[in-house]
């Protein structure tokens, strides 16, 4: 398999964890996985670059690195909105212009709304800059209460947390669910986040309370799949009625309880297509989707393709059937 080339573009004082979200989903080496990208770092001035903690890292690609990539990455770009060269948005141009996707972090979305990218799309940014982001370049859709956009060939991200979860979703486009899970799994990380979850923003003068967090139904669930998931039974497990545990979902989630299951049900159906040779039908019953006809019309609704095309081009040759019913790789 052909390895995928990705480079950050790095502006000083560069956030090292910004970085290292895109660096260690991409590049992280680890036993179980294999290699399928290569990340190299540019600047447009190589050499030492400072900072936010202070001290160096020491670029050696300059902007033509870009010319070479496969995805672009901005992990961030302090000042927010502060001055980009005109070197530096004509190769990032350039690049999108080519084929390269382009994704940014946290603020380095204001280098892709700068280069034009974000014109007329939707886009995101850290909650604390998405009404800057907006007011500067009023052709962009910010929206404030999503973790990430993915439109394919450009995507941003929210706050620095959130961008591993748009890099994660950036390798299961890439490589199906199953290596994408191998990779969270690895960094002790949930497998997805939706998109469209909210950022983790407490209301003034609502402080989120520990007591109702939805993490131990939801492991719960992800056990379950494969049975009946209704609200009605999710809330008795949780000891609330429908209502309370449907406000949970959407403070904590940002979608309802009927749509996180429905997700995380296509996300177990796509793992068995990837990683075994059981029939669709069965894929279906497994995951809870009932028939095969049912899978394939929310596979194509979510995914745009079939079960029967996804598995073609992310199944493992030789699959063998599995036991039980599927759950998320889940630290």
């Amino acid at each position: 398999m052909t390895v995928h080339r990705v480079v950050a573009l790095l502006h000083e004082p560069q956030s090292p964890f910004e970085l290292a979200c895109a660096a260690e989903v991409f590049g992280g080496v680890r036993p179980d996985v294999p290699v399928r990208y290569d990340v190299r770092l540019c600047a447009e001035r190589p050499g030492p670059l400072r900072t936010t903690v202070g001290h160096a890292l020491l670029v050696e690609a300059g902007l033509e690195a870009l010319a070479e990539a496969d995805t672009v990455v901005v992990p961030g770009w302090q000042p927010p909105g502060g001055a980009v060269s005109g070197a530096v948005l004509e190769a990032v141009r350039g690049a999108h212009r080519r084929g390269a996707r382009v994704a940014s972090i946290c603020t380095g979305a204001f280098v892709l709304a700068r280069a034009g990218l974000l014109d007329d799309r939707r886009a995101t940014t850290h909650w604390r800059r998405t009404a800057q982001l907006a007011a500067a370049f009023p052709a962009v859709e910010v929206v404030s209460d999503v973790l990430y956009v993915d439109h394919g060939d450009v995507a941003t991200s929210a706050g620095s947390g959130a961008g591993i979860d748009l890099c994660l979703q950036l390798v299961r486009r890439d490589q199906g669910a199953g290596y994408a899970a191998a990779v969270a799994r690895g960094m002790v990380l949930p497998p997805h986040r939706e998109g469209g979850q909210l950022q983790y923003v407490s209301p003034p003068g609502a402080p989120e309370k520990t007591d109702d967090s939805l993490a131990p139904l939801l492991d719960w669930a992800l056990g379950r799949l494969g049975e009946e998931l209704g609200v009605g039974r999710l809330a008795g497990r949780a000891g609330v009625s429908e209502r309370t545990l449907a406000r949970r979902f959407v403070r904590q989630l940002g979608v309802g309880p009927g749509q996180w299951v429905l997700a995380r049900r296509i996300e177990a159906a796509r793992v068995l297509l990837e990683e075994s040779d059981l029939p669709v039908e069965t894929v279906a019953e497994r995951v809870g989707l009932s028939s095969a006809v049912n899978l394939r019309r929310h596979f194509r609704a979510v995914l745009g393709t079939t079960p029967g095309a996804y598995r073609r081009v992310f199944g493992e040759p030789g699959g063998a059937p599995v036991q039980g019913s599927p759950t998320l790789a889940r630290s």
